[in-house]
């Protein structure tokens, strides 16, 4: 009897899985997830205006500081207490953290002082490559051919969508090497933060995870700042209203807000059904380049645009049933 019960209860969440990829109320999650990449779209920009201003330990510091209080005052206002993590929760958090907020930003913020915006969200767009096959090789989460394809055709999309732009922005100094292995040094960061939250979002969800990730995080980069004599209050009276209207995009929209969307996209669809949606961000930066500064659409840039769709499309899916949840 009890045999029998543990093979139900294994195999009826997996069941539950499968129907849900088909299911028409994973729509709004894919909203959610496009429309957290549009703000990640923009968060390269807003990196670049303030890499001339202030150190890059420093800004990813204002950073998250800014992201910090939002989420507690979300929090507040929300009338939602903080959870109590357990001992080993706390470990996870502090991975999180450190690989999620610390370490990316650190190579985020220095990556961004050799190579340009474009170049770096070219590399960035490695990510879904980078999460599926770490998903396929740690959590032995099936990969399907459309799967596969679908990932491969949203690196082309957005490749395209970057090149097409303008090719001549792609091109580097003799330092670009270094600034393009800080970039990557972003794309196996997240994957860490998007592969390893799986416990920590059903059991604390995705706001509790967030905060205490970016509270950790956010602490590391201050100690590390203060260590380092990098905090500056002349720096700080130095920054412009570009550079403000920066910090506080990256920290409220890009980090506190996002973030929060990106988790709760995992913890429904999974790390790899989500992480395809990072090849939008390329395709945002074209968009809102064309809307507001009047930049021309090139074709080439239309069927950059297309892959990408299309590479989502295949990822997510009904056919394209995972055997096994795995993240």
């Amino acid at each position: 009897m009890i045999r029998h019960l543990s093979r139900f209860s294994f195999w009826q969440p997996m069941t539950t899985y499968e129907q849900s990829l088909s299911n028409p109320s994973d729509v709004p999650v894919y909203l959610k997830l496009a429309a957290v990449t549009m703000i990640w779209g923009g968060t390269f920009v807003a990196g670049r205006f303030l890499a001339d201003s202030l150190s890059p330990l420093f800004a990813a510091s204002l950073r998250f500081l800014l992201a910090s209080v939002a989420l507690l005052l979300f929090l507040l206002l929300a009338r939602v207490p903080l959870a109590r993590p357990s001992s080993r929760q706390w470990l996870q958090l502090a991975l999180l953290g450190f690989f999620g907020i610390f370490f990316y930003n650190l190579c985020f913020f220095y990556g961004l002082r050799y190579i340009n915006a474009s170049r770096a969200s070219l590399i960035v767009a490695l990510n879904p490559a980078v999460i599926g096959l770490a998903s396929w090789l740690l959590f032995k989460e099936r990969l399907s051919r459309a799967k596969v394809f679908g990932i491969a055709i949203c690196i082309a999309g957005a490749s395209l969508v970057i090149v097409s732009r303008n090719p001549q922005l792609l091109a580097g100094n003799p330092d670009a090497w270094i600034g393009d292995l800080l970039i990557f040094g972003c794309v196996l960061g997240w994957g860490v933060y998007s592969l390893f939250s799986k416990d920590l979002n059903q059991t604390l969800g995705p706001v509790q995870t967030v905060t205490y990730s970016i509270l950790l995080g956010t602490l590391m980069l201050w100690a590390t700042s203060a260590v380092r004599g990098e905090l500056s209050v002349a720096a700080l009276a130095s920054l412009g209203p570009k550079q403000w209207m920066s910090l506080m995009y990256l920290g409220v929209l890009g980090s506190a807000l996002a973030y929060i969307g990106y988790y709760d996209g995992i913890r429904k669809i999974g790390a790899t059904r989500s992480g395809v949606f990072i090849a939008l961000n390329p395709l945002t930066a074209v968009i809102l380049g064309a809307l507001l500064l009047g930049e021309q659409l090139t074709l080439a840039m239309c069927l950059g645009g297309g892959l990408i769709l299309a590479g989502i499309f295949l990822c997510n899916k009904p056919l394209a049933r995972a055997g096994k949840k795995g993240i």
